[in-house]
């Protein structure tokens, strides 16, 4: 999957995933965090910052293309938790919400990057 296929097609799984939630707080108002959004914006370009140094390594050296992808994700990984210290360091109480939120959406980011890099290396091995 080249540069410019995975970026449409994550701007629509981004939509997708904005339209489900938008959906769940219409039904469920609790179920979402009140900085849901700020999580959002944070994790879709940081899963897309990671994809494209991913990309970049796989391409520059395909036979190392698993640690790039390893990196990548390991990256975006130490970020995510420096976001949420931060968070649970500015919020006072329990915000079982933000959690539930926040995992679930970096795993849904993951998936996608991963799959998306996963084709990458696929298309390499033919």
């Amino acid at each position: 999957m080249g540069l410019g296929k995975f970026i449409v097609s994550y701007l629509l799984y981004t939509l997708l995933l904005a339209g489900i939630s938008i959906a769940i707080k219409h039904f469920f108002p609790e179920a979402i965090a009140g900085q849901f959004w700020l999580v959002f914006g944070f994790l879709a370009g940081l899963t897309l910052i990671a994809y494209i140094l991913a990309d970049i390594g796989i391409k520059r050296n395909p036979q190392i293309g698993v640690f790039a992808i390893l990196g990548s994700v390991i990256i975006k990984m130490l970020f995510a938790m420096s976001f949420v210290l931060i968070y649970s360091l500015k919020q006072t109480k329990g915000d079982m919400a933000f959690a539930l939120n926040f995992f679930s959406l970096y795993l849904l980011f993951t998936l996608f990057e991963i799959l998306g890099l996963l084709r990458n290396l696929r298309h390499q091995n033919k």
